[in-house]
């Protein structure tokens, strides 16, 4: 039988599809790091995961292949990791990637790469307390999007060299654009 935390990486990466460890140790934040990495290498050792792409992927199998969507996904969730329960949040419905709950109001993760801007229109709120957040691959790209009646946040991920990204969040419009927030780093 497996534990809960066990549980959470196996229904994670069922879930996403490979990601990577380093994301994985993040969602496991609640406990010390040398426990996150024990937690993974008995997974790995009753097969129930493996490595992927020379270890720096983790996976349900060595088939998996990592959905580059998901992960910037999953590194926007990671700044509200420490408020959102394990089991509350999962893929969301085309175009967006992810859902979770934060305080008993839904989030909707909505990755768009450029030229894909004509996918915001797609966006329908299903209730007055989903909130949208636009990843963007430059923040100047928010000013050509037709925004759903919903507020809205906007993201940059940014890796710069880095293994783990910096992720920015916007506030503005038109053409003034600031950094709005920068979440704690945990």
């Amino acid at each position: 039988m497996l534990l809960e935390d066990e549980q959470h990486v196996i229904k994670w990466l069922s879930q996403y599809g490979a990601l990577p460890k380093t994301q994985i140790l993040q969602m496991l934040y609640n406990k010390p790091r040398s426990t996150a990495e024990k937690i993974i290498r008995n997974l790995k050792r009753n097969m129930q995961i493996t490595d992927v792409g020379g270890g720096y992927y983790l996976g349900l199998d060595g088939l998996c292949k990592p959905d580059q969507r998901m992960i910037l996904a999953v590194w926007v969730l990671l700044k509200f990791i420490n408020v959102v329960d394990p089991m509350a949040h999962y893929p969301a419905t085309y175009p967006a990637q992810l859902f979770f709950l934060k305080e008993n109001t839904g989030y909707e993760i909505v990755v768009l790469y450029e030229g894909e801007q004509h996918l915001s229109k797609l966006l329908h709120p299903q209730d007055d307390d989903t909130k949208y957040i636009f990843v963007l691959p430059n923040i100047q790209m928010a000013s050509q999007l037709v925004l759903p009646a919903a507020p809205c946040l906007f993201a940059t991920v940014e890796f710069n060299g880095e293994k783990i990204p910096e992720v920015l969040f916007y506030r503005g419009g038109d053409e003034e654009w600031t950094t709005s927030v920068r979440l704690p780093e945990r």
